[in-house]
């Protein structure tokens, strides 16, 4: 058939296409299609793997595949066609808004060095938190920055989202660690500020935030970790994938 994928690109496929974590699977997906359109593994004007394929590779349901497929079709990436010959296809001369500023960006920084350190800052904060078990003042601090995000426009977002994570680190009892948090949080969000923001990731951090609150005033030291560490993993799969 006309631009399906079969014997070596499917092969071509497998090295990319493989079964995301459950706990960031938008997200994952998202990465791995981008990365199989940016690679050229199918061509412009190529047809993507059935839906139900490209579902069980990834080991997510159809519903959350449709979701991903709707934001490359958003972002001019693929095209959806009817018909007996349907299915979804690469756009010829397909490029994400922002892709090119995103590259500039990146070509200052080392992304995997950023995307590390502020794993390590992030986790290392909410660790912290969860044992020093906010109270009083500092604990109504973390739930009104919580509050703040879940009502925030979606312009307003990234800007809630950093003050939340930022109260974070700044209540984790270490000046050094905070201070070196906002610089690499300022760093990352001139990354962030080149990709969309997506809804389906956005309601996806919130759970995320809220679960990682929770612990942290629970003194859950485990899982505030265990959140923390999920939820970086899922901005650095959005990043690399848009930027492949």
């Amino acid at each position: 058939m006309p631009g399906a994928t079969g014997g070596t690109g499917a092969d071509r496929l497998a090295a990319v296409l493989r079964p995301v974590r459950a706990g960031n699977g938008f997200e994952e997906a998202l990465e791995q299609i981008l990365q199989v359109v940016r690679l050229g593994l199918v061509p412009a004007g190529g047809r993507l793997p059935a839906e139900r394929e490209l579902a069980e590779r990834l080991g997510i349901s159809r519903v959350t595949l449709r979701e991903v497929l709707r934001v490359l079709h958003d972002q001019g990436l693929v095209e959806a066609r009817r018909g007996r010959y349907g299915g979804t296809f690469v756009r010829a001369g397909a490029d994400a808004r922002g892709e090119d500023e995103l590259r500039r960006r990146v070509a200052e920084v080392d992304l995997e060095d950023v995307l590390r350190f502020r794993e390590v800052l992030e986790v290392g904060a909410a660790e912290l938190c969860a044992a020093r078990g906010p109270a009083g003042e500092p604990a109504e601090r973390l739930r009104a920055a919580l509050a703040r995000t879940r009502d925030a426009p979606l312009a307003e977002y990234r800007r809630v989202d950093t003050a939340l994570h930022l109260a974070l680190a700044e209540l984790c009892g270490s000046p050094s660690l905070a201070g070196q948090y906002a610089a690499v949080r300022a760093r990352l969000n001139g990354l962030l500020d080149c990709i969309p923001l997506l809804v389906r990731n956005l309601e996806h951090s919130q759970r995320q935030h809220t679960a990682l609150v929770a612990a942290v005033l629970d003194g859950d030291v485990a899982g505030a970790r265990a959140v923390m560490r999920e939820h970086c993993a899922g901005t650095a799969a959005l990043l690399r994938g848009f930027l492949t």
